[in-house]
């Protein structure tokens, strides 16, 4: 059978790497990219978050919602007012903050309505 197209030419032996020591430079990024992006195991068992400002762990769902939903309101209103002393291109940057910010209002306050409130165990 007769070949129409001819063979390939014979590739050099290619490398990413321009010279030597780029090598090693690649090498120490990848190392430094898995420190931060795939800590060990060993890391990982000796990380400790920080806890300055942790939530109380015993807090019920529906008084974190509620004081989520009044910082929501606050932020709200702050934006507002801010808004009032910006010029327009600033104005409505603000505003548009404040339309999200009240938007998540609005869902803490629907999930606010929907949350079953149950009565907390007496403690001993």
């Amino acid at each position: 059978m007769i070949k129409h197209t001819p063979n390939p030419p014979e590739a050099e032996n290619t490398t990413p790497y321009e010279f030597p020591g780029s090598k090693k430079f690649h090498e120490a990024a990848d190392r430094a990219l898995d420190h931060y992006f795939q800590p060990n195991a060993q890391t990982l068992r000796f990380h400790k978050p920080s806890t300055m400002f942790q939530v109380a762990p015993g807090q019920d769902n529906e008084s974190l919602l509620v004081h989520a939903c009044e910082s929501l309101a606050q932020a709200s209103l702050m934006s507002s007012d801010v808004a009032a002393y910006i010029d327009l291109p600033q104005r409505r940057t603000i505003l548009a903050i404040q339309q999200i910010i009240m938007l998540a209002e609005l869902a803490v306050n629907r999930v606010l309505d929907n949350v079953d409130v149950t009565p907390p165990a007496p403690r001993s």
